[in-house]
């Protein structure tokens, strides 16, 4: 497995483990969402954040999958995965059978 930019990363967001927000925002569920590691050829839910509630989207923590989807289809991160994985992207009806 090839290791890619996570959405963290990706965002900054200092959300994942040790990061700058995690006092203030909590630890983001897509870095420490074990469950979805490699999917995408990421870290834990780090390239699947989009299926993932509690992730956070302009400075705003977002709720349940159903809630947020519409903002991540025109997420550049999330645009980025679809591209770098030529088709192969897991669907988010399989990432959400995952957890």
């Amino acid at each position: 497995m090839t290791n890619k930019i996570n959405c963290w990363e990706f965002k900054k967001c200092g959300r994942e483990k040790g990061g700058i927000n995690v006092q203030e925002f909590g630890i983001c569920p897509a870095s420490i969402q074990e469950k979805t590691n490699g999917v995408n050829c990421g870290k834990n839910g780090g390239r699947c954040c989009w299926a993932l509630a509690g992730t956070m989207c302009g400075n705003i923590v977002q709720g349940s999958f159903a809630s947020k989807l519409a903002n991540c289809m025109n997420c550049e991160f999330y645009k980025a995965v679809q591209k770098e994985e030529c088709g192969n992207v897991k669907t988010t009806s399989e990432i959400l059978d995952m957890i």
